[in-house]
């Protein structure tokens, strides 16, 4: 299963390691490609990760999640 979060508030490098390794603490959460340019994370997951826990997780980094599919 596959996911795509729209992220607002990433302006570095530093802040995609922020984004990355939050989701990659999520139990459920088996790849993470973060994009600065294009403002996503795309996450494989091995299980269903509910998506206010991936928000709350984005969120608690200091980014605002605008979208998931």
């Amino acid at each position: 299963m596959k996911k795509k979060i729209t992220i607002e508030g990433m302006s570095c490098q530093n802040c995609v390691r922020h984004v990355k390794e939050a989701l990659e603490e999520l139990a459920g959460v088996q790849s993470v490609n973060v994009s600065l340019e294009r403002k996503i994370a795309e996450i494989e997951l091995n299980q269903d990760v509910d998506n206010e826990t991936i928000k709350a997780a984005i969120e608690d980094a200091g980014y605002e999640v605008t979208s998931i599919s």
